[in-house]
């Protein structure tokens, strides 16, 4: 049993992705098969999916433990020269840990100039952060009844063969670390901040301008040239972010999630998840719970 590495780093990106950077790094441990597969994912998905930098820092395991001081010295020169604002991934929360400490040692400001995001969210480590790290959750609880499933069948026979059991990555649990907008234009980011606000509200485009006082066509173009979509389409993926956490985090009906999430009535929700997800909520939510 072991997460699904694409999945994870897209989690990642998304998130940093959604709060408007479009340079990245990523910081991982080297010789770790799971590190290498992460940061290959996350890699690819920022630079050819979304045609973005991203620069990359490894730790080597040995040099952690002999030559802390040293290992960290690099780390901070490598962060230093970064292009800011960025957004980094971090392999896991622990890998984090040790990126905002040598931030932190390095006088820059997180999530300011660079945002951080860790993966596993061990609540108790990333609270302890400085600042609390965002991390991406992992659907961890049905992946090890599986895997108590197919230990079970391997013993008495049932199974004979053994097989992977990928754990998929369920959100991100934001904190501190990427609470910030990496947006040049504020009344893009102004927008943005209002419309994430209210993700789980009917708002419209109106809302936003009487929000942001500018016009209707100003601000649209603005919206395209900083995020390459429009204001509805923002207000659509902040409905549909928040519909897909209610169905990770509750077993509310889907007429309440529909209410809840701003689309009005659950077949109006299931249309349109259906189209952006490629499956409908209560298929989507019966997978989460079979893994």
């Amino acid at each position: 049993m072991h997460p699904d590495p694409r999945a994870a780093a897209h989690t990642a990106a998304d998130h940093l992705l959604e709060r408007g950077f479009k340079r990245f790094g990523f910081v991982g441990v080297r010789d770790r098969i799971w590190s290498r597969q992460r940061r290959d994912a996350f890699v690819a998905y920022v630079t050819k999916t979304h045609r973005s930098t991203c620069e990359v820092f490894e730790l080597t395991e040995l040099t952690r433990a002999t030559d802390f001081g040293g290992e960290h010295q690099r780390l901070d020169t490598w962060l230093k020269e970064l292009p800011k604002p960025v957004g980094l991934m971090s392999c896991n929360d622990d890998c984090g840990r040790e990126v905002l400490d040598a931030a932190l040692l390095a006088g820059l400001a997180v999530p300011d100039e660079m945002a951080v995001v860790g993966v596993d969210n061990d609540e108790i480590l990333c609270e302890l952060c400085d600042p609390p790290l965002s991390s991406v959750a992992l659907n961890a609880e049905p992946g090890g009844y599986a895997a108590a499933e197919l230990l079970d069948g391997l013993m008495s026979g049932r199974i004979r063969k053994p097989r992977n059991i990928l754990v998929e990555a369920v959100g991100v649990v934001a904190r501190r670390s990427t609470e910030v907008l990496a947006i040049e234009d504020r009344k893009v980011a102004q927008a943005l901040q209002f419309i994430r606000k209210h993700e789980g509200e009917a708002i419209r485009v109106g809302d936003v301008l009487h929000a942001v006082p500018i016009s209707r066509r100003s601000l649209e173009m603005r919206f395209r040239q900083a995020l390459h979509r429009t204001i509805h389409e923002e207000i659509l993926r902040a409905r549909l972010r928040h519909a897909r956490r209610l169905l990770r985090e509750s077993d509310i009906t889907l007429d309440e999630l529909a209410e809840r999430a701003g689309f009005g009535s659950a077949s109006h929700l299931s249309a349109v998840f259906s189209r952006h997800a490629g499956l409908s909520p209560a298929r989507y939510r019966k997978r989460l719970r079979s893994q």
